[in-house]
C-alpha cells in the first residue's frame, strides 16, 4: 500500500510538471516558429510526443516510488528537483523564447541528470532500473533532435 500511495504521488508531481511545462510553451509545435525550422528525418509525429512521456512519466514514477523506499537522502531529494527544473524549464525555453541553443544545452543537462539518477541508484534498483531506462533513451533521442535543429537552423 506504501508502495501505491508514493507511485501516485509520483505520478501526479510528474504529470504536474509536464503540464506546466505545456503551459509554458506557448503555441509549441503548432507555432508558425516550429513548423518552419529545419527538423531531423527521424523527427517522430506529433502525436508520438504526447504517448511517449505520458509512458516515460509512468515508468518515471514506478522507478521513484520504489527508489523512495531504499533510498531517502537530502542529495536524493536535490537532484530530483534539479530534474524536475530542468524538464519544466526546456518547453518555455525551446518553444516559448525560441531559444535553441540554450534549450540544447538544457536537455544535455536534464540527459546528464537522469543518467546520474540511473547510474548513481542501480546498485540499489537493479532490475528496477528498467523503469528509468525509457526516459533516458528518449531524452537521447530528443537531444539529438534539438542538436539537428541548431545546427540546420
Amino acid at each position: 500500500m506504501k508502495l501505491l500511495i508514493r507511485f501516485l504521488l509520483f505520478l501526479l508531481i510528474n504529470f504536474s510538471i509536464l503540464y506546466a511545462g505545456n503551459l509554458l510553451m506557448g503555441d509549441g509545435a503548432s507555432s508558425e516558429w516550429y513548423k518552419n525550422l529545419i527538423k531531423a528525418p527521424w523527427t517522430p509525429e506529433g502525436w508520438v510526443f504526447g504517448f511517449a512521456w505520458t509512458f516515460l512519466m509512468t515508468c518515471f514514477a514506478a522507478y521513484l516510488a520504489k527508489l523512495s523506499t531504499l533510498e531517502n537522502s537530502p542529495k536524493l531529494i536535490s537532484i530530483l528537483l534539479i530534474q524536475y527544473f530542468l524538464n519544466l524549464i526546456w518547453n518555455f525555453i525551446f518553444f516559448n523564447q525560441q531559444e535553441i541553443i540554450f534549450g540544447l544545452i538544457d536537455i544535455i543537462l536534464l540527459t546528464i541528470v537522469v543518467a546520474f539518477i540511473l547510474i548513481n541508484n542501480f546498485s540499489v534498483m537493479k532490475k528496477f532500473s528498467i523503469l528509468i531506462l525509457p526516459y533516458f533513451l528518449w531524452l537521447l533521442i530528443a537531444t539529438s533532435l534539438n542538436l539537428y535543429i541548431a545546427i540546420y537552423n
